[in-house]
């Protein structure tokens, strides 16, 4: 069947028919711009400019160019250097990623690989007790501190922390800037004791693979060789708690002092515990530490529940409790807490002594200059047996 009737009038027959115009029919030009005419002076002087600004440019890029060419690239830190943690930082090991000393060596890996971690503990305002220390037995700089940690094997650090006073932040970063020998932890000024011992405890596991991590005070005479000798030896246990380990009663009088609050939880006599001034922790004790997650080092040990770690007021009760809890070996050793100066002594300090007002300053020098304490052989004699 047809679409259309053949009788059906289609609907364009309605449209007129389309003529071109006259003009249309002409073949078009195609569309050039006019351009106003200009005398051939000054288009001379428009191609003189432009050829000199060139000059100048490539002139200016040839110059930075060689510059850039001569000119030493910033140094950058050996790769995988680890010597950042969050706001932790070792101030020795950032200073020599970043100098051309000849102690720079990083051949170990990420982790610094030494017997023994020993921090210092001190705080902001303590500079006349590390200036004291840095003249008797801590070593005075940089060069020192490589130098014992290759005859001893322990790596000596100043501990602190970062405070929001620009002003004595800046006297710190003045000391920081000459000696080097800090190690910054992630934790504040307000921060509880405890925790702040956990956060050295982490930055120290993070930047340095010890065979043990010492805790010290800043108030103490120390023997850094004696002290290698004591941790270089054999030991069954993998978990062990070195110090001079005490015990005594729990002081639940809020008006008396060493008041803890929680004593409800420690009964009338606290456990077996190292003393504070100065105690060691093997490198597995010290990994179980580290897995504890902190929000802010977060990043760096992503393992395990903060608060699965009980907090008490003093510090060396919290260490003593954790210890517990991991069954670890304790190890007493009277020699990390002499009163005074003997052959064998490793560590002299005396609480009763210092309680009170002390000059820790003079109290070190005076001990430095003693034979007994600074010149004796590092093993006593050893004393024939009487047939």
């Amino acid at each position: 069947m047809p679409l259309h009737h053949p009788k059906h009038r289609h609907h364009d027959d309605d449209l007129p028919s389309y003529r071109r115009s006259d003009d249309e029919a002409k073949p078009r030009r195609p569309y050039a711009p006019t351009f106003t005419s200009s005398s051939p002076t000054s288009t001379h002087r428009l191609l003189l400019l432009f050829s000199g600004a060139c000059l100048l440019i490539a002139a200016a890029s040839l110059a930075f160019a060689v510059s850039s060419r001569r000119r030493p690239p910033p140094p950058q830190p050996p790769p995988g250097v680890a010597f950042r943690c969050g706001r932790a930082e070792d101030s020795l090991r950032s200073f020599l990623a970043f100098s051309s000393s000849p102690h720079r060596n990083y051949t170990a890996g990420d982790r610094e690989k030494v017997l023994a971690v020993v921090g210092v503990h001190t705080e902001l305002g303590s500079a006349a007790r590390r200036a004291a220390l840095r003249a008797t037995w801590f070593p005075p700089n940089p060069e020192g501190i490589v130098s014992l940690e290759h005859g001893t094997g322990l790596s000596f650090r100043f501990v602190v922390v970062r405070t929001n006073n620009k002003t004595r932040m800046e006297e710190l970063q003045k000391e920081v800037d000459r000696y080097h020998d800090f190690l910054f932890i992630d934790a504040d000024e307000d921060t509880k004791p405890p925790l702040k011992m956990l956060a050295f405890f982490k930055a120290a596991y993070h930047m340095f693979d010890a065979e043990f991590y010492v805790k010290a005070d800043d108030d103490i005479y120390l023997r850094p060789d004696r002290l290698a000798a004591l941790l270089a030896k054999d030991r069954p246990h993998h978990r062990t708690y070195v110090g001079c380990m005490k015990k005594g009663p729990v002081v639940n009088d809020p008006n008396m002092k060493w008041y803890e609050s929680s004593w409800e939880l420690l009964g009338n006599e606290y456990f077996v515990h190292a003393s504070g001034s100065l105690y060691a922790l093997s490198s597995e004790v010290v990994g179980a530490l580290a897995a504890a997650k902190n929000d802010r080092l977060a990043g760096c040990f992503p393992l395990c529940a903060f608060s699965s770690l009980r907090i008490f007021d003093y510090e060396d009760v919290t260490v003593g409790a954790w210890m517990l809890s991991m069954n670890v070996k304790h190890e007493d050793n009277r020699a990390m807490c002499d009163p005074k100066c003997t052959p064998s002594s490793i560590a002299v300090w005396d609480s009763k002594k210092c309680s009170g007002p002390c000059n820790i300053a003079d109290k070190m020098k005076g001990l430095h200059n003693t034979t007994l304490c600074s010149k004796s052989p590092t093993l006593p004699p050893e004393v024939e047996e009487e047939e």
